[in-house]
């Protein structure tokens, strides 16, 4: 099989996995049956927000690993960083399911399955990346899709699980599921040859990553489009991860839902937060990366505008909103990747999507912060949306400034 063939198979491997560790996003469906039998355990009474440090510290270390992975990953190839972050991620979850604390969790879950996810993460979206020069937007789109898709598809499979037995069964049948199939896919995966041309594609004379521009890490960090796009990502991002947090909770107190229509807004934001990953890639090789971002953060203003004026029992707005939310946060993640790609090349992208990834962190850090202190505060999100939504409009205003800058670099 040539590899204008083969690369199929590999994206195929690597949304496998990303299917996988996408299951990230199902913490909440363990971290209460957990907290139930820990609390049992220890003799001490534990709630989900007691966990919550461990789910926080499984997204905080993952940047660690992408950036680290990464290294190995362009010099030695995708297949054995997947092994060991597959052998990681999957194992800690095994191991989880015999947890007696919470400090126990910390370990297993938020350390070890953590820094494997950003390992194996970082490794297949690079690696399709790497296969597919014709497409970068399109699949850089779909294997991050096949991640946030995960939290729409794996949830019910894990609640028959847990009740069924409880979280711990969960974790170990889970976890060593995702081991086994991590690891096989993993093994399908090659390293893309460097300047890899598909049959049938011409790349264009300005094409980065096969037009000589591959820079390192280094010379990145050296480079002041490198910081335009880090903020870039944390104002686009910032949103979406805002929301994202606590969409349950914002259903409940700001529109008055029920816990199950709650449930039901959590998943229509993620139904739209994939969909946005896939078109917006796809429309970002038509259009360009910086003009689908453009489009992505003037979009994210509408939605958290309708979310500022939406009050109890005003549902049309409020999913309007969380849609369009959900839609441009997706575009900044399905876009990100083919973007750093396009802009220092392939050929180092492990590492410098891993570096650029933090920008991502940040917002996921700053995000939820910002909207738990503001309802803690005010007893309301409004204000919440009104900071976010200046994040936008300083994100579109990056936009221009990364235009000016580049256009000055090459003239």
């Amino acid at each position: 099989m040539n590899l204008t063939k083969r690369r199929w198979v590999i994206l195929l491997a690597c949304c496998l996995i990303n299917l996988c560790l996408g299951s990230i996003y199902s913490w909440s469906v363990f971290a209460s049956s957990m907290a139930d039998f820990l609390s049992n355990t220890t003799g001490v009474k534990l709630t989900t927000g007691d966990l919550a440090i461990v789910y926080t510290i499984a997204n905080s270390v993952g940047p660690i690993t992408m950036i680290t992975g990464g290294w190995f990953n362009d010099k030695f190839g995708p297949k054995n960083v997947i092994l060991v972050g597959g052998l990681m991620f999957g194992g800690g979850m095994v191991i989880s399911g015999f947890a007696t604390s919470v400090n126990f969790l910390i370990v297993s879950y938020g350390l070890i399955s953590g820094l494997g996810l950003g390992m194996a993460y970082g490794s297949t979206i690079s690696s399709c990346i790497k296969f597919f020069p014709d497409k970068r937007g399109l699949i850089g789109g779909i294997t991050t899709a096949v991640y946030g898709f995960s939290s729409v598809i794996l949830p019910p499979i894990i609640t028959l699980i847990v009740n069924a037995s409880d979280a711990t069964v969960a974790f170990k049948a889970v976890g060593g599921v995702f081991l086994v199939v991590v690891c096989v896919s993993a093994l399908t995966i090659i390293p893309c040859p460097q300047g890899f041309v598909p049959e049938g594609w011409t790349p264009p004379a300005t094409n980065a990553g096969l037009g000589g521009v591959n820079k390192d890490w280094k010379e990145m960090l050296k480079s002041p489009i490198f910081y335009i796009m880090l903020l870039l990502l944390t104002c686009g991002a910032f949103s979406g991860m805002m929301i994202i947090s606590q969409t349950s909770a914002v259903a409940k107190n700001l529109v008055g839902m029920s816990a199950l229509a709650a449930s039901t807004a959590v998943s229509v934001l993620a139904l739209f937060n994939v969909a946005g990953r896939i078109s917006a890639g796809y429309i970002s090789d038509k259009i360009g990366r910086i003009n689908t971002l453009a489009v992505a953060c003037v979009l994210s203003v509408i939605g958290l505008i309708l979310l500022y004026l939406t009050s109890e029992g005003n549902i049309m707005y409020f999913y309007a909103g969380i849609s369009v939310v959900g839609i441009s946060f997706g575009s900044f993640m399905g876009v990100f990747p083919g973007f750093t790609a396009d802009q220092f090349g392939p050929r180092n992208n492990s590492v410098n999507f891993g570096i650029m990834f933090i920008g991502f962190a940040l917002a996921g850090y700053f995000g939820p912060t910002v909207m738990r202190n503001v309802y803690a505060t005010d007893g309301a999100y409004q204000r919440a949306f009104l900071i976010s939504c200046a994040l936008c409009v300083a994100g579109l205003m990056l936009t221009f400034v990364y235009r000016f800058v580049k256009k000055k670099q090459v003239n």
